[in-house]
């Protein structure tokens, strides 16, 4: 356990051979390259601030090894597009070189203000992160879907299909976009303002069945997200206009599904199980107690892309061949877990929980548990591997061992 200096674990003098966690943003401690007598301060340029948020970048756990590729970004640090109405930003591949089969966008529209019709070669899935929305959409049999989005809820457009969104609540509304592939560009959509601006109106009076002269007052460019009129909820269908409502369901409330409780906190996963249409994106939503530890744990069909809602934690990241390293995350900030490499992440602060979305490209959520792939391993084979040298303490490990999974444990 940690001695000597415990109030300030970035000093000559401070052992800990455990690399106990260190809230150093919550605790307003700077940073500094020490650990257990080696090491020295930085007399260079510094960035406070920054170091405070990645302590284990500045002083990382003795068990972190080898060269690996930066598994981190805020969105903090991403280019905002400012329009009338609302805002975007992104983090893509080009971001985030890890970022490869998922991207994602964070956007924001006030009351009234419309993302503008349009449709994306990638599936879109999103989180309402506050406020409310309202979503329409069309599917391949000419059904239109309408249904308004509030905090917690999801909703998925595959790849082609052609949408909108409006921010309803007083003060608007913001959200998570993510699409399935890394490569993705918010600014590389199918907008229905940039079509017709690009099509001879001569074409467009034979379209729509209308003369030339009207479409001299369509836009000469993209509108992207404006300020707009609230309308009522659904189109109006009349005998010689009627409406088809689709038989897809392209939203899901996610916070409202009943949590898997564990004792260091809870789950809630969505997945195409319980959101069907939601073919290629499934995700899970985790909240972490204080001091608690999302179990040591792997996911074999897909890369995790998670997304920090609340709070403050570190992942460490084992990457095979000796090679592991420790990130730290805050709110707003998104984490790249390659396929299959092992992983935890443990709240670093002990009064405040961590929300968290594990998002990936796949139609189904899946992991495997460290503990209970050992506890379901012959005993004696297990010892063997870790305490051969140790009868006692091998003995002890085994016996320890549950078979349930836990994907939360507590704090000791």
């Amino acid at each position: 356990m940690p001695s000597s200096d415990n109030r300030n674990p970035f000093t000559p003098k401070h052992r800990d051979l455990t690399d106990s966690k260190v809230d150093s943003y919550g605790k307003g401690l700077h940073p500094l390259p020490y650990r257990n007598g080696h090491g020295s301060d930085i007399l260079g340029p510094r960035n406070p601030d920054r170091e405070k948020q990645q302590p284990d970048l500045v002083r990382p756990p003795s068990t972190d090894k080898g060269t690996m590729a930066n598994m981190k970004w805020s969105f903090s640090d991403s280019h905002t597009r400012i329009e009338e109405g609302g805002w975007a930003r992104q983090t893509t591949i080009r971001e985030l070189p890890t970022s490869i089969e998922l991207a994602g966008v964070n956007m924001r529209l006030d009351e009234g203000a419309i993302r503008e019709l349009h449709w994306h070669k990638e599936a879109e899935w999103a989180y309402m992160l506050e406020g409310k929305v309202r979503i329409t959409a069309l599917d391949t049999e000419g059904g239109n879907f309408i249904d308004e989005i509030e905090k917690g809820d999801l909703w998925y457009f595959p790849s082609g299909h052609p949408h909108s969104l409006q921010g309803l609540s007083p003060g608007g509304c913001e959200f998570l976009l993510i699409f399935d592939d890394g490569k993705f560009s918010e600014d590389s959509t199918f907008l229905l303002t940039d079509w017709l601006s690009h099509t001879p109106t001569s074409v467009l009076s034979k379209n729509f069945r209308l003369s030339p002269e009207i479409f001299s007052h369509i836009p000469a460019k993209e509108k992207y997200i404006f300020a707009g009129s609230l309308a009522p909820p659904g189109p109006i269908s009349t005998t010689t206009n009627p409406i088809k409502s689709s038989e897809l369901r392209f939203t899901h409330k996610m916070l409202t599904q009943p949590p898997s409780p564990f004792p260091g906190g809870t789950v809630r996963i969505t997945d195409s199980l319980n959101f069907p249409l939601s073919r290629t994106v499934s995700a899970a939503h985790v909240t972490i107690n204080p001091g608690a530890i999302r179990e040591m744990h792997w996911h074999p069909n897909a890369d995790e892309w998670s997304y920090f809602i609340r709070g403050r934690a570190r992942v460490t990241i084992f990457a095979s061949s000796s090679t592991a390293r420790t990130f730290d995350y805050m709110a707003g900030d998104v984490g790249i877990v390659p396929q299959n490499m092992g992983h935890f992440v443990e709240n670093l602060s002990e009064d405040e929980e961590v929300e968290m979305l594990e998002i990936f490209r796949a139609p189904r959520f899946e992991d495997f548990s460290l503990e209970q792939w050992l506890a379901e391993t012959p005993g004696e084979m297990v010892a063997e591997h870790l305490f051969q040298t140790n009868e006692r303490a091998g003995r002890a490990f085994v016996e320890g061992l549950r078979t349930q999974k836990v994907a939360v444990k507590p704090k000791l």
